[in-house]
């Protein structure tokens, strides 16, 4: 079976910075893409950012942001394996959420969440 397991959350002041990271083991063939999500309390998950891992079916390294983190979120991959890093700076209020890893193979297969919370 595959496992993700974040690291990274806590509590961090607005116009601070956090690194998430992500790492993924089990029996994975091929990984299509990885990314993060991030769900607030009393709304949906949304996309954060996702990042392709290369293949057949992909050119890696392709990068793709939800328009309220552009500028101030990265998402990187480590070589060689299956990890996915998310910077996060500038952070504001509205940031605070719980914050999952994704990895898209054969099947999809989510992390247990991390939290961010932004707050004086």
């Amino acid at each position: 079976q595959v496992q993700l397991v974040e690291s990274g959350g806590g509590l961090v002041q607005p116009g601070g910075s956090l690194r998430l990271s992500c790492v993924a083991s089990g029996s994975i063939f091929t990984v299509y893409t990885m990314g993060w999500y991030r769900q607030a309390p009393g709304k949906e998950r949304e996309l954060v950012a996702t990042i392709t891992s290369g293949g057949v079916l992909f050119r890696g390294g392709v990068t793709d942001y939800a328009a309220s983190v552009k500028g101030r979120f990265t998402i990187s991959r480590d070589n060689d394996k299956n990890t996915v890093h998310l910077q996060m700076n500038s952070l504001k209020p509205e940031d605070t959420a719980v914050y999952y890893c994704r990895l898209r193979a054969s099947q999809d297969y989510w992390g247990q969440g991390t939290q961010v919370t932004v707050s004086s």
